[in-house]
């Protein structure tokens, strides 16, 4: 499943991104990047473990956290520290699939990669070019998406970015291990939660069919989930 999760940051918030990342220091983005994605992958990336990228990590994940759609279409058990990448002209990241595993460095902290994301934190008519692509079984899905929303997809898909001719694409990448690692269950799931929310919204919570249809969708993730 890809989804749109608009307005994780406000424009304040991403404002407030842009200042940090703008007075930072880039580095060459194939500091972090797996064998493959080192012959497909040019464009800047903040250091990992600099000031700014735990400012702003942190500043993502504690939006992260008061998303109800992100958490209803992710359920996550473990979050990726997230980072933050640049593309000016001509800068691009072809074809490649995210690594299985992630560790971060200097410590025992390692994930299982189900899902990827991308938070944009440039505004679309700031650059041309820079579209995400991401193929699955239904063709190719392009995302290019107002700065503060994040798209998210599975970490299966073969995905790249469209060189940049114009502008600066800057964003934040992370991945994430789902307490739900099947997609297609997950996916269920969300569509599960989606609709109980639609309909407590049109009865309420203790309708009797509202209530049938929660403890379902609790059961299913009592038998799908890891924890």
């Amino acid at each position: 499943m890809m989804l749109h999760i608009p307005q994780v940051l406000t424009k304040q918030q991403v404002a407030q991104c842009r200042q940090i990342m703008d007075r930072a220091e880039w580095v060459d983005g194939n500091v972090t990047s797996g064998h493959q994605s080192a012959l497909a992958k040019n464009n800047l990336q903040l250091p990992e473990d600099s000031d700014a990228a735990r400012r702003l990590g942190d500043l993502v994940l504690t939006a992260l956290e008061r998303s109800p759609l992100f958490i209803s279409a992710a359920l996550p058990l473990k979050v990726f520290p997230p980072l933050f990448n640049r593309y000016g002209e001509g800068q691009t990241f072809g074809t490649h699939v995210d690594n299985a595993i992630r560790a971060m460095r200097g410590s025992d902290f390692r994930i299982r990669t189900d899902l990827s994301c991308t938070l944009f934190l440039a505004e679309p008519e700031e650059y041309d070019g820079g579209e995400l692509i991401v193929e699955d079984t239904y063709g190719e899905h392009s995302a290019k998406l107002p700065a503060g929303d994040l798209i998210l997809y599975p970490s299966t898909s073969l995905h790249r970015v469209t060189p940049v001719t114009r502008g600066a694409r800057v964003a934040s990448f992370f991945w994430l291990q789902s307490m739900v690692r099947d997609d297609g269950e997950r996916t269920l799931l969300f569509q599960l939660d989606t609709t109980i929310q639609q309909l407590a919204a049109e009865r309420s919570h203790k309708d009797p069919q509202v209530v049938q249809l929660t403890g379902i969708y609790h059961n299913l993730l009592r038998r799908w989930a890891d924890s």
